[in-house]
């Protein structure tokens, strides 16, 4: 029998080990934290979690458009509702116990090991736990990433802090400086604006999500800073120290913002470091992530990788297959590569922000050869109904063949939106076919078909 051991039980971790002992393998799963990892106990469930509040927040709070008023609560709250955080926090931290238990359940029932503490390699078939020496034929790596950290600028789970500590906090911070203006960054500051927060964004680019769809971005900011967040382009930040029972957040330029609390979304980085990679031969690259291949083998034959610690790209839906493809390739099935081209992913602001296939940017480059539509979601009957303005649907098409490249949702629950469009990319699918799908009348996905009618009646291919 194949001997597995998968350092790590995120997502990357554990989606394989329940391939590998389904295939037949002796599975073994090193976890520091708990199965699920860092994803399901302290970054993905919970904020998700916390946005999904806030969102049901921001309903509430802008639902008197179409005809509500609220006159009062459970706890006696008239003309207003408030965010209890010690009770939000609770529900967060319980959620993502709970979800993390599902996880051991389910590798439980597939006879997968759990093995808790910090793993490092002693030889290239061995894996160390404390005193322990788990011997492997295929090791598979998923060791996740940390919030980084600037100089200066230092975490100390009380009033600088990382996205990791917010659940701790016992009361909706004031005025909460949002340090990072990319997905996290965007996702928590949207979600605290919405709880009830002064939000001020610092970002060291002209806008906001400066990697994503520049008309998504567009139209998040407008949004952002018609709900009253301050947004502060191309500003750096230098420094932050504590000042009292709040925080002064310094700029390379001098500027001072003082607020009540400050979160640092300044990026990840791989926790590859120390752990006996480079000892046993596996190639790391500049940044510390390491280096694999389509099938997640890394420079040594036996050892894989998969997840955040790849760098590829840190989504939990790309952890996930990245380790199911390691153990299929590494027990001798059927596999396809890993294709970025096919990855869906969103960002769960209000409205969300869906994307998959090529970007308006590789189209503008000249990268791609594609035919572009965008429908603004104010003309679909069903957004007018409950009052959704704000966002669109994007898509884009080859030009003499109709097959759909990809495409962009921003739209309430875009999240949900987006899989029909990761189907049309992966399957191959025209714009005539997409258009001859039959939709809900009405409806938000009534925009896709409507947006594939448009590319396929305005041009000839």
């Amino acid at each position: 029998m194949t001997r597995i051991v998968i350092i790590g039980g995120g997502p990357g971790g554990y989606e394989a080990a329940l391939v590998a002992a389904q295939l037949g393998a002796d599975v073994t799963v090193v976890e520091r934290d708990g199965p699920g990892g860092a994803c399901v106990l302290t970054d993905c469930v919970p904020s998700k979690t916390l946005i999904a509040t806030s969102t049901r927040m921001a309903v509430m709070s802008e639902s008197a458009g179409l005809g509500l008023r609220f006159s009062g609560g459970p706890d006696g709250i008239v003309g207003g509702l408030e965010a209890d955080m010690c009770t939000v926090n609770k529900r967060v931290k319980d959620l993502a116990r709970a979800q993390s238990f599902d996880v051991a359940e389910r590798l439980a029932y597939e006879e997968v090991k759990i093995v808790r503490g910090e793993a490092r390699l002693i030889e290239p078939h061995v894996v160390a736990v404390g005193d322990r020496h788990l011997r492997a034929d295929i090791i598979l790596v998923a060791t996740g990433a940390t919030p980084r950290v600037l100089p200066g600028a230092e975490p100390d789970g009380e009033r600088i802090l990382n996205w990791r500590q917010l659940y701790d906090l016992q009361e909706l911070p004031e005025h909460l400086i949002v340090v990072g203006s990319g997905v996290t960054g965007a996702e928590l500051a949207g979600a605290y604006l919405s709880l009830g927060s002064k939000v001020t964004l610092v970002s060291s680019r002209d806008r906001i999500l400066p990697t994503e769809d520049a008309d998504a971005a567009a139209v998040l900011q407008e949004v952002f800073l018609r709900r009253g967040m301050k947004v502060m382009s191309r500003s750096r930040a230098g420094a932050v120290e504590r000042s009292g029972d709040g925080v002064i957040v310094t700029l390379e330029d001098g500027t001072k913002i003082e607020g009540s609390h400050c979160l640092m979304t300044v990026g990840m980085v791989p926790n590859t470091r120390g752990i006996g990679l480079e000892k046993t031969g596996v190639r790391l690259n500049s940044h510390g992530f390491v280096e694999v291949d389509k099938v997640s083998r890394t420079s040594v034959p036996h050892i894989y990788a998969s997840g955040d610690c790849t760098g590829v790209l840190m989504l939990a839906s790309v952890a996930g297959m990245q380790g199911r493809i390691a153990m299929w390739h590494a027990l001798g099935e059927a596999v396809q590569p890993l294709k970025l081209g096919w990855v869906s992913s969103n960002i769960f602001t209000d409205p969300e922000v869906a994307s998959v296939g090529v970007s308006q940017k590789m189209v503008d480059d000249g990268e791609v050869n594609a035919r572009t539509v965008m429908l603004p979601l104010f003309s679909n009957a069903r957004a007018k109904m409950q009052g959704f303005e704000d966002g669109f649907v994007k898509l884009f098409c080859r030009p003499s063949t109709g097959i759909v490249l990809g495409g962009v949702i921003v739209a309430p629950r875009a999240s949900e939106l987006i899989l029909g469009l990761s189907i049309a990319v992966q399957q191959h699918l025209t714009v005539d076919q997409v258009a001859h799908t039959f939709a809900v009348y009405p409806s938000l996905s009534g925009s896709i078909t409507e947006a594939a009618r448009r590319l396929m009646t305005e041009h000839a291919y």
